[in-house]
């Protein structure tokens, strides 16, 4: 019996580590992001070997969306290119593919961009697939969805299409939930 509770709390004292590095590990990537400002990231573009660099956005408002194809929001694609199109000398939109909810982005990098374009016409820029949350979110997201990194509010994503604007001096706007359209006066009257 003794062995049985020696081997108990070892176990315990293990996990308990494991959690404590995890914290530890979270806490770090927290303390390297404070102080940025959406400028300082760069991400991997949806084609391979490019790279969407957020300090060649300054001085136009940028519409960050976490993207799936198979959801029912996809069809927001159309919205969000007839946006791009229309404020495009004061906007960019960079859609972010991510395959945290319920599965609805499955493809790959190359599949995704095929999709977008076959059936949307996207011509605005779309980052590599990522996460959005969990303990593998990408860190632009976590400093979009932390009021401790972006300064203005902490915005949990509940699903697909969730939308960050922006504004020309890379200060954050506001957070938008999947049903709100791109199109929606909610966003398109901080773009008139």
């Amino acid at each position: 019996m003794k062995k049985f509770f020696l081997l108990l709390l070892s176990f315990v004292a293990f996990f308990n580590s494991c959690a404590q590095k995890k914290t530890e590990s979270s806490k770090a990537k927290t303390k390297e992001l404070m102080g940025k400002t959406i400028y300082d990231f760069k991400v991997q573009a949806l084609e391979e070997g490019k790279e969407i660099n957020f300090a060649d956005f300054k001085g136009k408002k940028i519409l960050i969306v976490n993207t799936a194809s198979e959801c029912g929001f996809t069809p927001q694609y159309a919205d969000l290119e007839k946006v791009y199109e229309q404020y495009k000398d004061k906007l960019v939109i960079v859609g972010f593919p991510a395959n945290n909810f319920g599965g609805q982005e499955p493809g790959t990098n190359t599949e995704i961009g095929a999709f977008c374009q076959k059936n949307y016409g996207v011509t605005f820029p779309l980052a590599a697939k990522v996460s959005v949350k969990g303990s593998d979110t990408a860190p632009i997201f976590k400093y979009l969805t932390e009021k401790e990194l972006n300064g203005v509010k902490n915005t949990t994503i509940l699903w697909n299409f969730t939308k960050f604007l922006i504004d020309e001096n890379g200060k954050l706007i506001d957070t938008f939930v999947s049903t709100t359209k791109p199109t929606d006066n909610a966003i398109t009257k901080y773009l008139k």
